[in-house]
């Protein structure tokens, strides 16, 4: 019995010991600057990528839900009318499972067409990301309120 009860505590010693390894934590900073270079060099295949199957876009009354709907009415519909994204983080977070940041964003806004004017577009924004199943790191979530745009 006493064999026994040593062999327990030692155990529950090695146990208490044991530090079970962390996982590191995401730089949400680094996630959200390869959306941003991939948004800024209109590269819409790797915007797909970063996306998870099941997010969400919102803005004003437009709520698009999934992959191929979010690719194809947000990124492909607004890639060509835009360049130089650009965030001001004003707050972000993470844990091991989710990551966010917000704040601020701006755009330069190509003309409409032939001796048009450019503008700037501003607002804020709010991208989450979530680890898959498989611990990549995906887009779940982006949510961005727009000013009027300011003809330059």
């Amino acid at each position: 019995m006493k064999a026994f009860a040593a062999i327990l505590l030692a155990s529950a010693l090695a146990a208490a010991c044991t530090k079970a390894p962390e996982t590191p934590a995401v730089n949400v900073q680094t996630l959200d600057q390869q959306f941003i270079s991939a948004w800024n060099s209109r590269n819409a295949i790797q915007l797909d990528t970063l996306m998870a199957d099941d997010v969400h876009f919102l803005q004003g009354e437009a709520h698009y839900q999934g992959k191929s709907e979010v690719s194809d009415k947000w990124v492909r519909a607004t890639l060509g009318t835009i360049e130089n994204l650009r965030l001001n983080v004003a707050s972000s977070a993470n844990d091991d499972k989710t990551a966010y940041e917000g704040g601020t964003y701006s755009v330069d806004v190509l003309p409409a067409g032939p001796g048009q004017p450019s503008g700037v577009g501003e607002g804020n924004f709010v991208l989450i990301w979530k680890k898959n199943p498989k611990g990549l790191w995906k887009l779940g979530y982006a949510q961005l309120e727009g000013l009027p745009v300011r003809a330059r």
